[in-house]
C-alpha cells in the first residue's frame, strides 16, 4: 500500500468534494495545475482529505468522474499537459486517483482567463509582473538538465559509468529496488541518458573534459584568498572541465586550506578546536552553489576567502519564490535531478534541509547566521568566522552532550544563548517565522526540558537561559544587565536620575549600554507620574525624580 506523505513542492491533496461541488472547485484545481506546470510539474491526488492524508472510508469514484475531471481541467488550462492514474483503493477501502502534471518546459502555463500562477513550497501564488521575466528564464533552467546532447552512451567512459553505479549502490539513501537495476537502468533512472543519448546532466556527471566543454555552461570555479587589505594573495581556478561535481567538491575541500583554519580554546586539560567554518556548513554552501547555479548563465562560482569572512556566489538569483527572508522554510529546486543525485550520494542534506543545518551549526558555535544576497544574475552567501561569545561555548557543549533536542530546538537555543535573552518577536524574525504557533515547535522542547525559561505572554514573551543550566555547565559567562529583573532595572534608573537629573532616554541608555533600549523605554514610561516626571516635547522629553 502506497504511503502518503505531507504536501510539498510537487505534491498536493484535494478532497473529492472539489470535483463534486461545481465550477468553484474546478477553478481551484485548474490554478493548482497551472502552478505545477510553471514549476517542475507535480502530482495532484483527488479524493484525499488534508487533515488525515486518507480518503473518506468506503469512498467510491467511478471512471467517468476521472475522465470528466481531466476533460474539464484541460478546458480551464492552457499549455498544461496532464494525465490521470487508474483508481487507487486505500486500506480503508476509500478510492482516490492522481493527476500527473508535466512541467511546461517551453511555454508559460495560464488559466483559461489568462492568469499565471506559481508553485512556491506547498502554496500556489499569483505571478507578479516582476516574476514573469524570471519565470521565462527559469523555464530554460528546468529544461537544461534533460536536454539531450550529440553524444551517445557508447561514447561515455565505461569506467565513469561503473564508478557512478558503484557509488549509488553503496549509498544507504538509495532504495534496494533501485540498487538492483543494471548500470544502464540506473543512468536512465537518474536522467543521465534518454533513449541511449546522453543528457546535459549525464555529460556533466559522466563525461570527460572535452565532452563537458560542449555544455553551455558547465560548472567552473574560482577560489581567491585575500589579506587584511583585501589584496589577492592566492588564486586557484577550475576551468578545465576535468572533474564531475563530486570530484570538484572533494578537490576544493582539499585545496582550499584557508578554509580549514581554526580557533583554539581551553577545555579542561586539553584544547578545543573550532574551525572558522564548520566542514558541514562549508559543504552545504558549496553544493548549494553547484545545485542552484543557473546553467543558462556564463559565469564562475566564486569562493572568496577573507581573514574574517567567506563569500560564495553562484550565477543566477535565488529560485523563484525564495528570498533571503524565507530561505529557511521555502522549498524550491532549480536543478532537481542534479540535487537528487547529490542527495542520494550523501553529498548534501535532503531537499530543503541545507539551511536548517547551517543555522543549527552556526547557532551552536556562537556564530552569526549566513547573510544571503540575491540579484537577478547572482546569489551571494556571506559567512563570518568570528565566534561572537566564546564564553558561552561550554554552555553550548554541555547542552549538546546532555540533552537530546531537535534541530529546531538547538537552533533556537543557540540564538537565545548568544543574546542572553530574546524576545519572541526577535526570535521569530531570526528563525524567519510568521506566527507564534510555528515558534512553539522551536521553544516548547527547551521549556519542557528546563533548558530555557520565559516571562510574559504572546508577543511580549521573553526567553532566558535557565540559570541552573549555566551553573551546571560551569560557564564563565560575564554578568550583563541584559537579563536584569524589572524591579532591579527600576532601581537602577532611579539611581541614574539621582546623579543625572533632566536626562533624555538616549542619555540614560548611553550610561546603561547593556540594557536594551526597548526595555529601558518601557520601564521609564511606566514610572512617569509615579516616581519620576517628564518635561518637554515628545522628541526631547527629559526625565527627573519627583
Amino acid at each position: 500500500m502506497e504511503k502518503l506523505t505531507i504536501e510539498h513542492q510537487t505534491l498536493d491533496y484535494k478532497s473529492i468534494r472539489k470535483i463534486r461541488t461545481g465550477d468553484k472547485g474546478f477553478k481551484e484545481l485548474a490554478i493548482l495545475c497551472v502552478a505545477f506546470a510553471n514549476a517542475q510539474g507535480g502530482t495532484l491526488c483527488i479524493g484525499i482529505e488534508d487533515d488525515s492524508l486518507t480518503p473518506l472510508e468506503g469512498q467510491t469514484i467511478n471512471e467517468k468522474e476521472v475522465n470528466d475531471t481531466i476533460s474539464r481541467l484541460r478546458s480551464l488550462c492552457f499549455n498544461v499537459s496532464m494525465t490521470s492514474s487508474e483508481l487507487i483503493t486505500h486500506e480503508n477501502l476509500g478510492q482516490y486517483f492522481k493527476i500527473i502534471v508535466a512541467p511546461s518546459l517551453k511555454s508559460i502555463a495560464t488559466t483559461s482567463d489568462g492568469k499565471i500562477y506559481l508553485r512556491i513550497g506547498d502554496k500556489c501564488e499569483p505571478a507578479r509582473n516582476e516574476d514573469l521575466q524570471r519565470l521565462s528564464i527559469e523555464k530554460g533552467t528546468y529544461q537544461w538538465e534533460l536536454l539531450t546532447t550529440k553524444f551517445v552512451l557508447q561514447e561515455i567512459s565505461a569506467e565513469n559509468i561503473k564508478k557512478f553505479a558503484d557509488d549509488i549502490r553503496m549509498s544507504d539513501r538509495v532504495k534496494p529496488h533501485i540498487k538492483q537495476m543494471t548500470d544502464v537502468e540506473l543512468l536512465e533512472h537518474y536522467h543521465l541518458i534518454y533513449n541511449g543519448t546522453v543528457t546535459n546532466l549525464g555529460l556533466l556527471w559522466l563525461g570527460n573534459a572535452k565532452q563537458r566543454s560542449r555544455i553551455l555552461y558547465p560548472i567552473t570555479v574560482q577560489y581567491i584568498v585575500y589579506n587584511h587589505l583585501e589584496q589577492k594573495v592566492r588564486k586557484i581556478e577550475w576551468h578545465d572541465n576535468d572533474l564531475n561535481p563530486k570530484e570538484l567538491l572533494l578537490t576544493i575541500e582539499n585545496e582550499a586550506t584557508e578554509l580549514k583554519y581554526f580557533y583554539e580554546f581551553p577545555d579542561g586539560l586539553f584544547r578545543k578546536q573550532i574551525r572558522h567554518y564548520h566542514p558541514k556548513v562549508l559543504r552545504e554552501l558549496l553544493l548549494n552553489a553547484f545545485a542552484h547555479k543557473s546553467f543558462t548563465i556564463s559565469n564562475d562560482i566564486m569562493i572568496c576567502a577573507y581573514p574574517d569572512r567567506l563569500e560564495i556566489s553562484n550565477p543566477g538569483g535565488l529560485p523563484l519564490g525564495v528570498t533571503k527572508d524565507n530561505i529557511l522554510h521555502q522549498r524550491h529546486r532549480r536543478n532537481p535531478y542534479l540535487i537528487t543525485i547529490m542527495c542520494d550520494l550523501k553529498l548534501m542534506e535532503g531537499e530543503g534541509s541545507g539551511y536548517d543545518l547551517i543555522y543549527e551549526l552556526n547557532s551552536m558555535e556562537a556564530k552569526r547566521p549566513p547573510i544571503v544576497e540575491s540579484s537577478f544574475n547572482e546569489t551571494k552567501v556571506t559567512l563570518y568566522a568570528e565566534i561572537q561569545k566564546p564564553e558561552i561555548l561550554p554552555l553550548l557543549d554541555y547542552t549538546l552532550n546532555n540533552y537530546k533536542l531537535s534541530q529546531k530546538a538547538y537552533t533556537a537555543f543557540g540564538a537565545i544563548a548568544n543574546e542572553g535573552k530574546m524576545q519572541a518577536t526577535k526570535l521569530s524574525a531570526y528563525l524567519q517565522l510568521s506566527d507564534d504557533e510555528r515558534l512553539r515547535s522551536y521553544v516548547e522542547p527547551l521549556l519542557r526540558d528546563g533548558v530555557i525559561t520565559k516571562k510574559g505572554t504572546k508577543k511580549g514573551t521573553t526567553y532566558y537561559i535557565n540559570p541552573q543550566l549555566i551553573t551546571n555547565s560551569k560557564s564563565n559567562i560575564k554578568t550583563s544587565l541584559k537579563t536584569i529583573e524589572p524591579h532591579a532595572l527600576k532601581a537602577l534608573i532611579l539611581e541614574d536620575l539621582k546623579f543625572h537629573p533632566r536626562s533624555l532616554i538616549s542619555e540614560i541608555s548611553e550610561r546603561l549600554p547593556d540594557v536594551e533600549l526597548t526595555e529601558l523605554r518601557k520601564m521609564i514610561y511606566s514610572m512617569v507620574n509615579d516616581t519620576i516626571t517628564a518635561t518637554g516635547g515628545k522628541t526631547y522629553r527629559r526625565y527627573e525624580l519627583k
